[in-house]
């Protein structure tokens, strides 16, 4: 089994951050350890316990470079519709994220989070579908921080699902739900991120 870092459970929450930057594009994964975090996050939850998740990884350079570049059309596309970042904060994040941009047909792996839809009506609340396979997929980023990886999780390739299926060969029935871009961290030091206050999103007893 792959050492873990020494992390609390809190900690290991609390800091499990979105990683662009300080991805490692140098150092291999080796796929072993993408298994071992995978097995750790099938344990999550899923509808009726039906499992009926599937998990591409992707590893050859040609086949990443055809999903990187679905992702950076995509990307493209909604930086422009964005317009200039409102602060310093969003900024940083605006540059972290065109970064990833640039290089993600240089990370190690890319993972595809999918479920079988078995042919369902995704019209209406999809809360039921995607229930059963997000809770794996963030999961995924717990297990991974804790063996010294990380990713951030991403949805602008859904803009070319199709396309993306074909390259992949995904089945029109299995629909894509995130895609995790995994590398070894530059470093392990991370911190927790800024968030509203508490009193300001918890509601008790009705809103």
């Amino acid at each position: 089994m792959t050492d873990l870092l020494p992390l609390t459970p809190d900690e290991l929450l609390t800091t499990t951050r979105a990683v662009r930057r300080r991805l490692d594009l140098t150092r291999p994964v080796p796929m072993e350890v993408i298994r071992e975090a995978l097995e750790v996050a099938l344990q999550a939850p899923s509808g009726g316990n039906r499992q009926k998740w599937h998990w591409i990884a992707v590893t050859d350079p040609a086949l990443k470079a055809r999903v990187a570049e679905y992702y950076r059309r995509s990307h493209l596309a909604y930086r422009e519709a964005g317009g200039e970042p409102a602060d310093a904060a969003a900024a940083r994040i605006a540059t972290s994220s065109d970064y990833l941009r640039e290089v993600m047909a240089e990370v190690p792996v890319l993972m595809i989070g999918a479920i079988d839809t078995g042919g369902a009506d995704l019209s209406g609340n999809q809360a039921g579908l995607w229930g059963s396979l997000l809770p794996a997929a963030w999961s995924l980023a717990l297990a991974l921080r804790a063996r010294g990886l990380g990713t951030t999780w991403t949805t602008l390739h859904l803009e070319y699902e199709r396309e993306v299926a074909e390259v992949l060969g995904i089945p029109a029935d299995v629909r894509q739900g995130v895609l995790l871009p995994i590398a070894y961290t530059k470093g392990t030091d991370f911190r927790p991120g800024p968030r509203a206050d508490l009193d300001s999103v918890l509601h008790v007893d009705g809103w």
